[in-house]
């Protein structure tokens, strides 16, 4: 087993990514390059958080034109696991790798704070070692988060089970006041119909520590780590 974790320009989270990688598995995880194209025999595709290229047009908007993400879309294609974390999410959406996009919150403003999340499909294969009934703390950073798709597209997202996790409050109750970005349908994270990539824009590798007083994100890479760990090289 062996991660990637992509670095662009901008890239802020990559580093407490990797560690979180390390610190609960024993897989070898490597950086990769924006510039780079391959993907040095990776078997689990992390795009992490952060600015890339300052998010100047459109948060990914750019980013999605780096030499590795032709790359990462032919690893896709070809069934190999992809997850981007918030900036990583929003680069899978402009690359067309994810359905949907990220428009600005709801309020204009740039959200930091701690958010409530539950899985909205626990048969992926990433979620398959989160209980269906579990209400993770998981914080969020980001100004660009609200989960947008046309009719027909959401329409697709709920009939085929695409919803990775949705916002919800302290009690696992999915309600307008626990959506603070104005996200449709409350959602926090997809994955595309073939359900091997990932997106989300809540922060679990920022919470997956006690000493962070918080390792509720500990979970989620739990459940990766285990249901991966056997993949072949793709």
């Amino acid at each position: 087993m062996k991660f990637g974790v992509v670095i662009f320009p901008g890239s802020n989270c990559d580093q407490d990514l990797i560690a979180v990688l390390q610190s609960l598995s024993s897989a070898e995880v490597v950086e990769l390059w924006h510039k780079d194209t391959e993907l040095q025999n990776c078997d689990f595709i992390f795009l992490p958080g952060g600015f890339s290229y300052g998010d100047y047009l459109r948060s990914g908007a750019i980013a999605r034109y780096s030499p590795i993400m032709q790359s990462v879309a032919d690893f896709a294609a070809k069934g190999g696991f992809v997850m981007g974390i918030c900036n990583g999410f929003q680069i899978l959406c402009e690359a067309g790798l994810l359905p949907g996009a990220l428009l600005r919150n709801v309020n204009r403003q740039f959200i930091c704070d701690n958010v409530f999340l539950k899985p909205g499909n626990t048969t992926l294969k990433v979620t398959s070692g989160i209980a269906s009934n579990s209400i993770l703390k998981i914080p969020i950073a980001h100004g660009e988060g609200r989960f947008y798709a046309d009719e027909e597209t959401m329409k697709q997202i709920i009939d085929n089970n695409q919803v990775f996790f949705y916002y919800c409050n302290a009690q696992g109750q999915i309600v307008d006041d626990s959506n603070r970005n104005g996200s449709l349908n409350n959602i926090a994270g997809i994955c595309n119909a073939g359900k091997n990539v990932f997106g989300m824009m809540p922060h679990p590798e920022r919470c997956s520590d006690t000493s962070l007083f918080n390792n509720d994100g500990r979970i989620i890479f739990e459940s990766i780590i285990a249901s991966v760990s056997e993949l072949e090289t793709v």
